[in-house]
């Protein structure tokens, strides 16, 4: 990890050329992802929450997030962002005390979304803001650099629509945010609109029909940082749904003819620490 892990994960947040923040689910999937050449890391709640045989979606605890995400930063020497979900409460001290107890975990920052878990809607604009300041003052206590970023959810969930989701990035900009998120616009045009409407760096999220997207045409549309959510996970889900298809319907193993090596994955997994 580096000696001070906020302020090199702010320095990657370049709008117009955005770097890519590769989530990743266990030591092995982060260590993996750092060899191959990942500036950043990130959890994600969905793909930490598989691994523990659950759903996505407000399934995890504050300290299974936090014990998660600090085996991760003690697995690699990048910086390592946490996908917090809503913070882990309602209230906006509870946020606050969210972003304290991950920095004392050594990430390098954070994102706490809108959606009031484990329901689908959305927090109250007026307190997705409180919660989102609240937060934002905690970093700003801390005794290091530290990135918070507020994601505006309700496009992906359906909660509200592009003009909310605009309305709630300026609230948060205003409320102290570092970096924003809307994820799952409809289309390129949505993108670019979420992106001028906030001087603060954008996320947008690798999922849908932002898979057919480029970082060449994530950088001309304003984007500063592009994470994987997990989707990663979820294409690694797939293959092994796909195989075990095909072997327990079928008795047919050709899907596993294609795999890494035994000594190629080995390369990747060591490290000299």
């Amino acid at each position: 990890m580096p000696q001070n892990p906020g302020a090199a994960f702010r320095a990657l947040h370049r709008p117009g050329d955005p770097f890519i923040l590769a989530n990743a689910w266990d030591r092995g999937s982060a260590r993996m992802l750092e060899a191959l050449g990942a500036q950043a890391i990130a959890t994600s709640s969905a793909a930490h929450a598989f691994t523990m045989g659950r759903p996505d979606g407000g399934s995890l605890t504050r300290d299974e997030a936090l014990a998660h995400a600090q085996d991760l930063v003690s697995a690699v020497a990048l910086p390592v962002s946490g996908d917090f979900e809503n913070g882990f409460g309602d209230d906006p001290e509870t946020c606050a005390e969210t972003v304290r107890l991950a920095a004392e975990a050594g990430l390098a920052g954070i994102s706490i979304e809108d959606t009031a878990l484990p329901s689908q809607g959305a927090y109250d604009a007026g307190l997705a803001a409180e919660r989102i300041r609240a937060a934002a003052a905690a970093a700003r206590a801390l005794p290091g650099d530290f990135v918070l970023c507020a994601r505006a959810d309700g496009i992906m969930t359906g909660a509200y629509d592009e003009a909310e989701a605009i309305r709630r990035l300026k609230a948060f900009e205003a409320a102290g945010a570092d970096c924003v998120y809307a994820p799952v616009p409809p289309d390129m045009d949505s993108l670019k609109r979420l992106c001028a409407a906030t001087t603060l760096p954008f996320n947008a999220l690798i999922a849908g029909d932002m898979t057919r997207q480029t970082r060449t045409t994530l950088a001309a549309a304003g984007v500063a940082r592009i994470s994987l959510g997990s989707t990663l996970a979820r294409a690694t889900h797939r293959v092994i749904a796909e195989a075990a298809r095909a072997m327990f319907d079928a008795g047919d193993f050709s899907l596993l003819a294609r795999t890494a090596s035994g000594t190629e994955i080995d390369a990747l997994l060591t490290r000299e620490d």
